[in-house]
Order: structure tokens, then sequence, then C-alpha cells
């Protein structure tokens, strides 16, 4: 099942084996692909998030593949919509998309592509866990309106270059992103947009996450990194 979207990129519906079950993801190819990032979707979301999609189709037009990968099965989607707990599973998060970037990394289409994720809410932390389990493969992480705290551990271990953005409306997951910063060890920026809160509704705000995410995946996906890490937290 394939279809076109901007920028020439090809989007296809895939289905991705994680141990015993099957979990659904779209999967967009622009043509002369220069990288690949994988999207971990927040609280209570899914592929087809608006948002998430809007700041695919802006690394789309910069020759990013992007996949949108649902982190839960359907079934489990019913149970979390009445539990609210596996999005807060973050180790089963992390495992999920661990399966989704070996599944990169072997299929024919973004095998020879760097891999990068773009974490929200909860998603940031797995995100964070799986770059921890697979440095080789994870290059470079965005977080927006991310939990990176519940992280927890794994947050020294993390070695891709990571890029946290918050809304400066934000104020306690502000806090929770500053205390994270401190315990990774990787190049890691904080950018706080101002005037925006947790989801980036605010006229422009989603437009800001998007070009911060495209800079920051074009200079560590597409690019050599640099090696001395950023600590002072800018905003925009």
């Amino acid at each position: 099942m394939q279809s076109p979207v901007r920028s020439n990129a090809v989007e296809s519906v895939v289905t991705v084996p994680v141990g015993d079950i099957t979990i659904e993801g779209n999967l967009r190819l622009p043509e002369a692909a220069r990288a690949v990032v994988l999207f971990a979707h927040g609280s209570g979301s899914s592929r087809f998030s608006p948002r998430n999609r809007a700041v695919a189709e802006v690394l789309n037009d910069a020759k990013l593949a992007t996949l949108l990968i649902d982190l839960l099965t359907p079934d489990e989607e019913v149970v979390d919509t009445r539990t609210a707990h596996l999005r807060f599973d973050i180790p089963l998060l992390a495992e999920r998309l661990v399966g989704a970037t070996d599944w990169l990394a072997r299929h024919p289409g973004t095998r020879d592509l760097r891999i990068g994720y773009f974490g929200a809410s909860t998603g940031a932390a797995a995100a964070l866990v799986a770059a921890a389990k697979r440095p080789d493969l994870v290059h470079a992480i965005v977080s927006r309106g991310g939990r990176p705290d519940l992280a927890g551990p794994a947050l020294p271990q993390v070695r891709a270059a990571t890029l946290l953005i918050v809304g400066g409306r934000d104020v306690h997951v502000i806090e929770l992103n500053q205390q994270a910063l401190a315990q990774l060890r990787c190049e890691k920026r904080l950018v706080i947009v101002p005037g925006a809160t947790h989801l980036f509704e605010e006229p422009g705000a989603l437009e800001q996450v998007a070009r911060l995410a495209r800079e920051w995946f074009e200079r560590y996906l597409t690019s050599a990194p640099t090696c001395a890490p950023d600590v002072n937290p800018p905003r925009v």
C-alpha cells in the first residue's frame, strides 16, 4: 500500500516484527534520502499524531526518511485507553523501538542510512533508553515536550547527540528536562520555545520544533558530529 506524499516521498504501511508481536508503521522514503528518523509517539498518541506527521513532512522536505510507528498493538491500545499504564512502561516502549531500529537496519530502503529518533512525551524516554541499547545504530535524538527523566539510569549511557525541546510555559517539564540534561554525557542541548505550552499548539510553535529538529538531524545524521557537548540551554 503506497501513496505519494510531499517532496517526492513514497509512503508505505509496514509491519515490524518485535518478539512475539508485530507493530505497524508508516515509512516515508524521499528520493535520495540522506538519513532516517524513527518517531516514538507520546502518551495516548499514535503514528497518526498530526503534530508528529507535521514534523515528519518538514524532515521529508530535507530528504530525511521517516518511520512513524505504533509502539502498542491495537489490543494494548484498548487496555491503555482504559488504564493509561502502558504508555508509561518505558522498558516495553524501548524494547519496541529497539526492534524497529533493528528492522530499519535490515530494510533494503533504509539499511544504508544513519538512524535518528524523534520522541514526544514518554516516547522521548523510550527513545533514550533504546539509543543506549543501540549506540552503534542511533546517532541523534530530538525530544519534543519529552519526559527524558523517565529514562533514569540509561541517561549517562546515551551516546547519540540529544536535543531537548520544551515549551516556555511548560514549567514543570522544563525542570525535568534540566535534570535529565545534567545526567547526559553525550553531545546535548536544551532549547526552550518561548510562549509554548506542552503540545506546542500556539501559532508558529510547532514550526519552530520542526525547524530545530531538521537542523539537528541534518547536523548529526548527514555530517560528522562534533565532540564537545553544548550544555548551555539556549532560547529561541
